[in-house]
């Protein structure tokens, strides 16, 4: 019999991992594992997609506020009668937050064997070393994770970054069609940056650089308008530095292949990220990078190879990285190619799966 595996997500319309997790799920072998998806409200694009794969999608809370403490026991008990009739073997949370109270639930509906990914580079609180404590296993994507995070829990812990589906993205050719619409002269250097707004995104510091730089470039912004109130101080920004005609706003881009072949540049300047998928699919469209440096990028890029890596900070040395980039196109070909390298050897989708679909079977062995 196949070992009954729930997955967690809060919903596939917020949750940017969502995709991610399909990914791993649908390559798993059916023979041994029969896998269900529970979201806390549905209304997602991805929603259909599970239904396509044949796949329970459960919608229900999987966690409850930890206080009052004297009833979460009552609390927790009542949200798990959902899941007691699944039997569920394994759970997996790709839940965000620092939540503790869905390892109890997931005991409470007869779970052994709770595992969560650990997606961000946020900690310092006690409920994120509960939610370790209480955790059978912990994905980490990158190792500044373990060094930070886990001293004390290295045996518990296993690194599997992100990963991406190389066949979608070709390492050549342009897209002129997109250049056109966006109306930029036909010569000019175009960067892109795919990530939603939001604050961690870290926008301002791309639109300073851009104001800073020499070179006849012009950018694009991809990525859904999560927040308004920071979508409206980035335009606002792009006015005040006088740089607005220079920049698309283009929203959500469900294209991103498409995209990425117009571009030219691939930006990445994020406060602290774990694995940032949005880069490593331009490092597969053999894109050349500007990436600041935060933990994710040591497991990443190899400096100067596939990318060039700058201070966090520091917005004259990211414009004269741009500005470096743009006036030697051979070596933003050498270093794309290199990066396109890099993720074939070491993030491709298939590696990731794989990785996960072992550590199942030996927690379901266990």
């Amino acid at each position: 019999m196949p070992f009954p595996i729930l997955f967690t997500i809060p919903n596939f319309i917020t949750a940017g991992s969502g995709r991610a997790m399909l990914n791993i799920i649908e390559r798993l072998d059916r023979k041994q594992f029969a896998p269900a998806v529970c979201v806390m409200r549905k209304g997602g694009d991805l929603d259909r997609e599970v239904e396509r794969l044949g796949i329970p999608l459960i919608e229900a809370p999987f966690t409850v506020p930890a206080r009052p403490y004297h009833t979460l026991p009552l609390r927790a008990w009542k949200a798990a009668r959902v899941f007691r009739p699944y039997r569920f073997a394994l759970w997996h949370s790709f839940n965000y937050s620092d939540d503790y109270t869905e390892p109890i639930i997931a005991r409470m509906a007869g779970t052994r064997c709770w595992i969560y990914t650990k997606k961000n580079m946020g900690w310092g609180s006690r409920a994120w070393r509960l939610r370790s404590y209480l955790a059978r296993c912990i994905v980490a994507q990158n190792n500044e994770m373990l060094k930070q995070f886990f001293p004390e829990q290295a045996h518990k812990v296993r690194l599997i970054p992100r990963g991406v589906d190389v066949r979608k993205f070709k390492a050549n050719g342009t897209e002129s069609k997109l250049r056109s619409e966006w109306q930029f002269p036909e010569r000019t250097t175009v960067i892109g940056h795919v990530g939603q707004f939001v604050p961690v995104k870290n926008h301002p510091h791309l639109l300073r650089a851009l104001a800073k730089t020499k070179s006849d470039m012009r950018l694009v912004l991809a990525g859904d308008f999560l927040d308004n109130s920071y979508t409206e101080e980035v335009r606002a920004l792009a006015e005040e530095l006088r740089v607005h005609d220079r920049v698309r706003f283009l929203g959500k881009v469900t294209d991103v292949p498409a995209l990425l072949r117009a571009v030219d540049i691939f930006a990445f300047c994020s406060n602290k990220e774990s694995c940032p998928v949005a880069l490593l699919e331009a490092m597969a469209q053999g894109l050349s990078c500007v990436v600041t440096d935060i933990p994710a990028i040591c497991d990443i890029h190899r400096p100067g190879q596939t990318a060039l890596v700058v201070p966090k900070d520091d917005v004259n040395a990211f414009a004269a990285a741009l500005d470096e980039l743009a006036l030697d196109k051979e070596r933003r070909q050498r270093m794309g190619a290199a990066a396109r390298r890099r993720i074939e050897e070491s993030f491709t989708i298939e590696r990731e799966a794989a990785a996960h679909q072992q550590l199942y079977l030996e927690m379901a062995r266990a």
